[in-house]
């Protein structure tokens, strides 16, 4: 059979399929380890509405929860921003220890802080 009659065959008992593009890695998880599937080109086959996907590429096993290859995103810095620190403490005079906390307690926000430095310092 030829790949046409192969494809009116697969069409008229409700088969389709659909290559998957620019696909990176597969992960399988299982309960203790997970099987990674890199450079893997995926085919999804739809047969009566249901989709099964067929794998093929480099198969590897590692633990779960090891980090994979994917890049991953930039952690924010911890604590308030230098310019912030710098501008609370000149504005209220406070030392770099207090205007931490008073930004930290203003969820971030310089004027907030001066102004609870400024009240703390008055009363």
């Amino acid at each position: 059979m030829n790949e046409r009659n192969m494809r009116l065959a697969m069409r008229k008992m409700g088969m389709t399929t659909e290559n998957l593009d620019d696909v990176q890695e597969v992960i399988i998880r299982r309960a203790k380890e997970e099987i990674v599937i890199e450079h893997a080109e995926v085919t999804m086959v739809t047969v009566q509405g249901m989709k099964t996907f067929q794998v093929m590429g480099e198969v590897h096993t590692r633990p779960v929860g090891t980090a994979s290859a994917a890049p991953k995103a930039a952690t924010p810095p911890a604590g308030p921003p230098e310019e912030d620190i710098e501008l609370v403490m000149s504005q209220s005079g406070a030392d770099r220890p207090s205007a931490i906390a008073a930004l930290k307690e203003s969820h971030g926000e310089p004027a907030e802080a001066i102004l609870k430095l400024l009240a703390k310092k008055k009363g």
